[in-house]
């Protein structure tokens, strides 16, 4: 006789027969799912050569990057020359103005060029004014006085002093007004003949009071030597300043001259002999670039939010399959540090290639502007070439320590720095006036770094003055023991950080430990990038068209 239960016990079997298989199914399905974002992350985090054998995709960030540098090494290059010119011309003007204007002026005397009477005052003023006045028959150069409309603008002799004071040394008595005034008398190259005449003998210097004499006046050049490398010369207004420098009262004034450079575009001009074609050839050179820059920069900002996405993407894939949240280190390594370093370069470079081509075109004439862009566009261009250096394990090394170690060397210098800036106030308020060195905190700064070198450190100690003996032996003091502690403990406790973060990087690598939970996750990945698997990524989330291609790699992805 049939049990009656046995159909209910044969359905029971066959729920629970179905409920395995649909078990496994699912676990078959989240291992694939894993195994494809393996494989997808690995693909990520490939060089251009692995990544061109796994899809076939052709390295173009790494063709356009050799590319760029050499077009913009060639542009830096030719806007460096150009600019040397525009230099060497302000440089050179100046030198011509000092001999021109400043008495009895030697090359070998800019520091030390002053005048010590009342006499001398007078006489160099009256040469200033009679170098100005026939500045058109001495210069060998293309100067000329400046003009306003109709009219030449004229040499103003300033003079401030006190208000009011009585000032009777012998007696060690004063009485100062401390308001300043200014008294200026106009000198025209040529007089208009609405206004008087003027004479500097009618100019009277109150010395016992007087702070200082400026003299101004501007004068006009053309830089004609651009011409010869296919450029459009520039017009230059110098405006010169002659500085007699009294506020010390010390019965030495000192004497200087200085300028400042406006250029500007000539208002009208003519070129023979030089085809119109090349002065536009560097022109469209610079435009070439500008798209060049576009193009790395619009790659690299792909790049950029690629790494973005799938950092969210692999957040919420530990959190779904593992339960964990994603270490902030581990997120950081999807945002390539190397891409944002392109992205400024290229922004850098577009923006003064516009402004070159401004210069060029002479709608513009802000060369140091443009100089800095340029300058730290390039800097950066050949220091990004270090991250395609790093797909060689003997460059990696390199670059991996000096990003391990950076942390600590801020950390290191911060506290290194607390030590520095107190010796530079110490010396500052107790060397300063004793050494020409420590005169003001910049210069102590620079001096004192130059000791951590090494450098100059003889001539420090020697031109110590020894006015005052108790002084002069806490400059030993305080020299020694600065020198002490930066070279012998400062220096090798850095030079130690360094080498230590180079060790343990050492020791990881030939060890083959991941260094990171995520580089753990990837390493699990065995497809090799020439296996076929990465091209079925695309369509497909699982291996199978890559086992049935390639049977003899099978063991190898089912392990994967």
């Amino acid at each position: 006789m049939d049990d009656p239960d046995a159909p209910y016990l044969a359905f029971n079997d066959l729920n629970s027969n179905g409920g395995l298989l649909w078990s496994d199914a699912l676990a078959r399905q989240a291992q694939r799912e894993v195994e494809s974002f393996r494989r997808k992350l690995k693909y990520f985090f490939m060089n251009p050569c692995e990544k061109y054998r796994a899809r076939g995709r052709k390295p173009w960030k790494l063709m356009l990057q050799i590319i760029k540098i050499a077009v913009i090494t060639i542009q830096l290059v030719s806007f460096g020359l150009s600019n040397q010119m525009v230099v060497t011309f302000k440089e050179e003007n100046l030198m011509a103005f000092k001999h021109l204007f400043l008495k009895d002026y030697s090359d070998h005397s800019p520091n030390t060029y002053a005048v010590y009477t009342q006499a001398e005052v007078y006489t160099h003023l009256s040469h200033i004014v009679g170098q100005f006045l026939r500045l058109r028959n001495i210069t060998v150069g293309n100067h000329a006085h400046d003009k306003d409309g109709r009219f030449f603008t004229p040499l103003l002799i300033c003079q401030q002093f006190y208000h009011n004071g009585s000032i009777s040394p012998s007696n060690e008595t004063f009485e100062i007004d401390a308001q300043v005034e200014e008294e200026c008398l106009e000198i025209y190259p040529v007089q208009p003949s609405s206004l008087p005449d003027a004479d500097l003998s009618n100019f009277t210097l109150q010395f016992k009071r007087l702070l200082e004499v400026n003299v101004y006046f501007t004068l006009k050049a053309i830089n004609l030597q651009t011409v010869q490398h296919h450029e459009l010369p520039d017009c230059y207004d110098f405006n010169i300043t002659i500085r007699f420098n009294n506020r010390a009262h010390s019965g030495r004034i000192k004497v200087d001259l200085d300028n400042d450079v406006d250029i500007n575009e000539c208002k009208d001009w003519k070129v023979t002999g030089a085809s119109p074609k090349k002065i536009y050839y560097t022109v469209l050179f610079d435009v070439v670039i500008i798209l060049t820059c576009l193009a790395s920069l619009v790659l690299c900002t792909r790049s950029l939010s690629t790494g973005v996405q799938l950092q969210f993407e692999y957040a919420d894939f530990f959190v779904k399959h593992y339960g964990k949240r994603v270490s902030w280190s581990d997120r950081m390594e999807f945002i390539n540090g190397w891409y944002i370093l392109i992205v400024i370069s290229d922004i850098l470079t577009i923006t003064g290639s516009v402004l070159k081509i401004a210069i060029q075109l002479k709608a513009l004439t802000s060369y140091d502007v443009c100089s800095i862009l340029l300058g730290t566009g390039t800097m950066l261009v050949w220091i990004g070439v270090l991250r395609y250096m790093g797909y060689f394990k003997k460059y990696n090394i390199l670059i991996i320590t000096l990003r391990a170690a950076f942390p600590n060397v801020i950390r290191f210098c911060c506290c290194a720095g607390l030590i520095y800036l107190g010796y530079c106030f110490c010396g500052w308020i107790v060397l300063g006036p004793y050494h020409e060195k420590f005169r003001t905190l910049n210069t102590v700064s620079e001096c004192l770094f130059s000791l951590i070198n090494g450098d100059d450190m003889f001539a420090t100690f020697k031109n110590m003055q020894q006015k005052s003996y108790l002084v002069w032996l806490f400059s030993r003091v305080y020299l020694y023991t600065f020198v002490s502690l930066f070279i012998y403990m400062v220096l090798s406790l850095f030079i130690t950080l360094i080498t230590d973060t180079y060790e343990t990087i050492k020791q990881q690598q030939s060890d083959g430990e991941p260094v990171s939970e995520l580089q753990a996750f990837i390493s699990e990945c065995k497809d090799h990038p020439n296996s076929g698997c990465y091209r079925v990524d695309d369509r497909s989330s699982t291996c199978l068209f890559c086992c049935v291609q390639r049977p003899s790699d099978l063991q190898e992805r089912v392990e994967c």
